[in-house]
């Protein structure tokens, strides 16, 4: 799918913005790298940044409903009620000013490994999916400025965490049954069906 692409730019920073499928949320790409690569985080309220203040300065500004940040871009969605026109300013102004300033967008602490007892201990099955979902699904979905994240597989059931712009996108359900649930099916027998919880 193509979507509009605009630019915006300073003396000393450049912003790519671009258009979602889901129409509260916009990509917003700097020039410089946002996370580490192969890592993602999605927040929709303050308490929840506390290892990422770029997310809770961006959560701060009025209008904003979550930020998800990835290696090379940051999605902000907005609330229902709010105009992109002016959001859309502010949030640039604000990524402008985190990065001139030099701040980090998330402290070191934030890379430390947590257990996470939330994931299902690996296994053949499990690794194929995941696997099919890092390589295959991950990069589509992160060109649309969203994520999907493994949860877990039982019962033939594989469950996905949707994140940024999938996050709440008229399109996801779509995406989920006609695209991944049919890849799935089609690389991995066992698998019968895909949830997005």
């Amino acid at each position: 799918m193509c979507y509009e692409v605009r630019f915006l730019t300073t003396a000393h920073m450049f912003i790519q913005i671009q258009e979602t499928p889901n129409p509260n949320t916009l990509k917003f790409l700097p020039e410089s790298a946002v996370l580490r690569p192969h890592f993602t985080a999605s927040f929709s309220n303050i308490e929840e940044c506390i290892n990422a203040p770029l997310a809770k300065y961006l959560l701060e500004i009025k209008g904003t409903k979550s930020v998800f940040l990835a290696s090379e871009f940051i999605s902000v969605t907005k609330e229902n009620e709010v105009s992109w026109d002016s959001l859309k300013t502010l949030i640039i102004a604000a990524i402008m000013d985190y990065y001139m300033a030099g701040y980090p967008v998330v402290l070191e602490s934030f890379y430390t490994p947590q257990e996470n007892t939330k994931y299902e201990v690996s296994n053949a099955i499990v690794n194929h999916i995941r696997e099919i979902i890092d390589n295959k699904v991950r990069p589509a979905v992160a060109e649309d400025g969203g994520d999907i994240l493994f949860h877990k597989f039982e019962n033939g059931i594989v469950y996905l965490e949707m994140y940024g712009a999938c996050s709440g996108c008229p399109s996801s359900t779509v995406t989920l049954k006609s695209g991944i649930e049919k890849m799935l099916k089609h690389y991995v027998p066992e698998v019968l069906g895909v949830v997005s919880i």
